[in-house]
Protein backbone atom coordinates (compact mmCIF):
# COMPACT_ATOMS: atom_id res chain seq x y z
CA UNK A 1 0.00 0.00 0.00
CA UNK A 2 1.07 3.18 -0.83
CA UNK A 3 1.75 6.18 1.75
CA UNK A 4 -1.01 8.46 0.03
CA UNK A 5 -3.24 5.77 0.18
CA UNK A 6 -2.61 4.56 3.76
CA UNK A 7 -2.70 7.85 5.31
CA UNK A 8 -6.48 7.89 3.51
CA UNK A 9 -6.68 4.74 5.35
CA UNK A 10 -5.83 5.37 9.00
CA UNK A 11 -7.69 8.36 8.50
CA UNK A 12 -10.97 6.73 7.81
CA UNK A 13 -11.08 8.32 4.27
CA UNK A 14 -11.32 5.32 2.54
CA UNK A 15 -14.93 3.01 2.59
CA UNK A 16 -14.24 -0.80 2.62
CA UNK A 17 -15.27 -2.64 -0.23
CA UNK A 18 -17.04 -5.64 2.21
CA UNK A 19 -17.50 -6.01 6.05
CA UNK A 20 -17.58 -9.08 7.98
CA UNK A 21 -19.04 -9.28 11.46
CA UNK A 22 -17.66 -11.48 13.99
CA UNK A 23 -19.11 -10.45 17.42
CA UNK A 24 -20.27 -13.26 19.14
CA UNK A 25 -19.56 -16.00 17.81
CA UNK A 26 -17.38 -19.10 18.90
CA UNK A 27 -13.82 -18.91 17.84
CA UNK A 28 -14.12 -22.08 15.65
CA UNK A 29 -16.88 -20.33 14.09
CA UNK A 30 -15.11 -16.89 13.81
CA UNK A 31 -12.18 -18.16 12.41
CA UNK A 32 -14.03 -20.55 9.53
CA UNK A 33 -16.51 -17.41 8.68
CA UNK A 34 -13.56 -15.15 8.19
CA UNK A 35 -10.93 -17.59 6.02
CA UNK A 36 -13.83 -17.92 3.70
CA UNK A 37 -14.75 -14.35 3.58
CA UNK A 38 -11.23 -13.47 2.93
CA UNK A 39 -10.63 -15.69 0.29
CA UNK A 40 -13.66 -14.87 -1.39
CA UNK A 41 -13.25 -11.48 -1.47
CA UNK A 42 -9.74 -11.65 -2.67
CA UNK A 43 -11.59 -14.10 -5.53
CA UNK A 44 -13.81 -11.16 -6.27
CA UNK A 45 -11.02 -8.91 -6.56
CA UNK A 46 -11.75 -6.76 -3.69
CA UNK A 47 -8.79 -4.68 -1.60
CA UNK A 48 -10.09 -3.07 1.41
CA UNK A 49 -12.66 -5.09 3.83
CA UNK A 50 -13.44 -4.17 6.92
CA UNK A 51 -13.25 -7.38 10.21
CA UNK A 52 -15.23 -6.45 13.16
CA UNK A 53 -14.61 -8.31 16.44
CA UNK A 54 -15.61 -6.15 18.88
CA UNK A 55 -13.58 -4.89 21.63
CA UNK A 56 -14.49 -7.62 23.65
CA UNK A 57 -16.47 -8.64 27.29
CA UNK A 58 -15.42 -7.41 31.02
CA UNK A 59 -15.21 -10.64 32.79
CA UNK A 60 -16.48 -10.74 36.42
CA UNK A 61 -14.48 -13.27 37.43
CA UNK A 62 -12.41 -13.68 40.79
CA UNK A 63 -9.96 -16.29 39.33
CA UNK A 64 -6.19 -16.60 40.02
CA UNK A 65 -5.92 -16.93 36.13
CA UNK A 66 -6.25 -13.71 34.31
CA UNK A 67 -8.75 -13.90 31.29
CA UNK A 68 -7.95 -11.78 28.03
CA UNK A 69 -10.74 -9.89 27.06
CA UNK A 70 -11.98 -9.55 23.68
CA UNK A 71 -10.27 -12.73 22.09
CA UNK A 72 -11.35 -12.16 18.73
CA UNK A 73 -10.08 -9.29 18.73
CA UNK A 74 -6.64 -10.60 19.63
CA UNK A 75 -6.89 -13.87 17.59
CA UNK A 76 -8.01 -12.55 14.12
CA UNK A 77 -4.03 -10.52 13.66
CA UNK A 78 -2.69 -13.83 13.97
CA UNK A 79 -4.99 -15.83 11.40
CA UNK A 80 -4.34 -12.97 8.91
CA UNK A 81 -0.97 -13.54 9.15
CA UNK A 82 -0.82 -17.38 8.61
CA UNK A 83 -1.98 -19.97 6.00
CA UNK A 84 -4.12 -19.75 4.42
CA UNK A 85 -4.93 -16.60 4.32
CA UNK A 86 -1.16 -14.80 4.36
CA UNK A 87 -0.80 -15.23 0.88
CA UNK A 88 -4.38 -13.06 0.67
CA UNK A 89 -3.67 -10.39 2.97
CA UNK A 90 -0.76 -7.43 2.13
CA UNK A 91 -1.66 -5.63 5.32
CA UNK A 92 -4.00 -5.59 8.52
CA UNK A 93 -4.29 -2.01 10.66
CA UNK A 94 -7.02 -0.96 13.05
CA UNK A 95 -9.99 0.52 12.32
CA UNK A 96 -10.47 4.26 11.82
CA UNK A 97 -12.99 5.03 14.85
CA UNK A 98 -15.79 5.78 12.13
CA UNK A 99 -15.17 2.28 11.14
CA UNK A 100 -14.92 0.77 14.75
CA UNK A 101 -11.51 1.74 16.31
CA UNK A 102 -10.33 -0.79 18.57
CA UNK A 103 -13.07 -3.04 17.57
CA UNK A 104 -12.07 -3.94 13.55
CA UNK A 105 -9.61 -4.02 11.47
CA UNK A 106 -8.89 -2.95 7.80
CA UNK A 107 -7.57 -5.42 5.96
CA UNK A 108 -5.91 -4.42 2.70
CA UNK A 109 -6.27 -7.78 0.28
CA UNK A 110 -3.20 -8.66 -2.50
CA UNK A 111 -4.89 -8.80 -6.12
CA UNK A 112 -6.73 -12.13 -7.08
CA UNK A 113 -4.66 -14.10 -9.63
Amino acid sequence: MDKKAFTKLRRGKLRPEARIDLHGMTMDRAHGALTAFILKSQAQGRRLVLVITGKGKERDSDSPIPVRRGVLRHQVPHWLSVPPLAQAVLQVSQAHISHGGEGAYYVYLRRGR
